[in-house]
């Protein structure tokens, strides 16, 4: 190593160590693990609601778009949503591009931590942002194109999005936006976006809708509660150092899906007389999305009201799809894009300045209506169609151009719906399953010899009659065995020379 080289690393490690508080730095990098840990949980929570026989395509589309996603960020995804140089408000140009000139400067969101910490977070969110948004192709939509839609649809719409409510030229940031960790960009993005996605790839088989219902619940509940543990460093990381308003982000964070669990709990309770565990995860779901454009910006009193407010509406959102005759099949209109709206609404009215200052660097940010800053909340309203609206519309464009390329049609055929995707798509299954027969002597790999002087020994079993579609058993107290469709093989057992 060149003395010059040296001089210039010991430069480098001196201008870290007092421009940018390690203790900050140290909080964003475990914030940004956090938020990375919140793919398994869509995975899982996704496989949970799906059937059975396309479980594993969900948890596959998700690990794959996010890995799709890393590439597209450090290629020029991070450059077109933050790059500083780029005046037009709308998206950002390829003065980043590969990540070039990304080091230790002050990033473009806070001067708390270094551009390169920022855009390791950033991606991290954008990568949640595309794994909600594969949730559209449940159950019908092939994997290969929706990787392609997943890089164009970075590119062309979350870029642009989060542009006008974060980067300093963006003209959502200008004028005054309120949108603390993405309800514009991530929230609507991806449910605005998955109901684009499912109206181009069109309804499911009638049969395919009768009586549908998750096949693990179990698995919807530790997906929920993954998400919410990496929720906490999403919106509490947004503070963008370890301050007194990243503590009050996870307060909120808490509280809204908290009550928003409950509420949806309820009134589906009103209906069913059951306590339902997906109605509970689906409003505390609905909590967190509301809570993520607004938990830096608001008293937790106001998120208390927020996640009853969510728990309601959103559970009320889900009879949406079915006027608008589009098969979202796990609901990310109703609680991704509803919640987001109801969040960055709330902005309008409980945003405080009291509140945003505790980071101690947006000290001369307004708040909305509790600091009597009445336009606030039609600029909330404005940019809530404006992202709506821009979303939907280029999605639904990008979708239906990948559509129409030979060999890329967006879903499969009705016989690969009838059989399910981890079969036509993927060539494995979440779930293998063996058959189980009711007695364990069945098991005996004696052969039926050992069978039967097992069962004499135990004063007798009941004869089975077989045939190619039933087991019977004698005994009338016993249960009817049925088997579809299946054919018994008579297996010869091997003699006694043959062990």
């Amino acid at each position: 190593m060149k003395f010059s080289d040296f001089f210039a690393a010991s430069s480098l490690l001196k201008r870290d160590s007092s421009q940018f508080d390690r203790g900050d730095v140290s909080f964003i990098i475990v914030a940004g693990a956090m938020v990375s840990f919140m793919m398994p949980g869509l995975a899982f929570l996704y496989s949970g609601l799906s059937r059975r026989k396309s479980a594993l395509s969900l948890i596959w589309a998700v690990s794959a778009s996010n890995a799709v996603c890393i590439f597209q960020w450090y290629l020029w995804g991070y450059s077109l949503a933050f790059s500083p140089t780029a005046t037009n408000g709308f998206i950002g140009n390829l003065a980043n591009f590969g990540l070039m000139n990304v080091l230790d400067n002050p990033s473009p969101g806070s001067p708390l931590i270094p551009d390169l910490l920022y855009s390791f977070y950033q991606m991290e969110f954008a990568c949640v942002t595309v794994g909600i948004l594969m949730g559209g192709i449940a159950e019908r939509g092939r994997v290969l194109p929706a990787m392609i839609l997943t890089f164009l649809w970075m590119t062309l719409v979350y870029c642009p999005l989060a542009c006008w409510a974060w980067n300093v030229n963006g003209w959502g940031f200008k004028w005054g936006v309120l949108d603390y960790a993405g309800g514009g960009p991530v929230e609507i993005g991806s449910g605005v976006a998955g109901l684009a996605y499912a109206w181009v790839l069109g309804r499911r088989q009638d049969k395919e809708l009768l009586n549908f219902r998750p096949h693990n619940v179990a698995m919807v509940n530790l997906g929920t509660f993954i998400l919410w543990f990496g929720w906490l460093g999403f919106n509490g990381g947004s503070a963008f150092g370890a301050n007194l308003r990243a503590v009050m982000a996870i307060w909120n964070s808490m509280l809204a899906p908290a009550f928003g669990g409950i509420v949806w709990c309820l009134l589906d309770y009103r209906l069913e007389r059951k306590y339902s565990m997906v109605g509970f995860c689906s409003g505390s779901i609905a909590g967190l999305v509301a809570a993520t454009p607004a938990s830096g910006y608001i008293h937790p009193w106001a998120a208390v009201v927020m996640g009853i407010v969510t728990g309601a509406v959103c559970n009320y959102a889900t009879k949406m799809k079915s006027l608008m005759r589009i098969d979202d099949a796990l609901d990310l209109f109703a609680e991704h894009a509803v919640g987001g709206i109801i969040g960055l609404l709330f902005n309008g009215l409980f945003a405080s300045h009291s509140i945003i200052a505790l980071d101690g660097v947006n000290t001369s940010v307004n708040g909305g209506w509790v600091d009597r800053n009445w336009k606030q909340l039609y600029i909330q309203f404005a940019y809530v169609c404006a992202t709506c609206a821009y979303t939907f519309v280029a999605t639904a464009i990008i979708a239906k151009g990948i559509d129409m390329i030979p060999g890329l049609h967006l879903k499969t055929t009705p016989e690969g719906e009838s059989v399910g995707l981890d079969e036509v798509e993927i060539g494995e299954f979440a779930n293998d399953y063996i058959e189980v027969r009711r007695h364990f002597t069945d098991w005996s790999a004696f052969g039926d010899r050992m069978a039967d002087s097992v069962a004499s020994e135990m004063g007798g079993l009941p004869d089975l009659h077989k045939d190619s579609h039933r087991l019977q058993l004698e005994d009338p107290n016993l249960e009817i065995i049925e088997e579809k469709n299946a054919e018994v093989v008579e297996e010869s057992q091997p003699t006694l020379e043959e062990r």
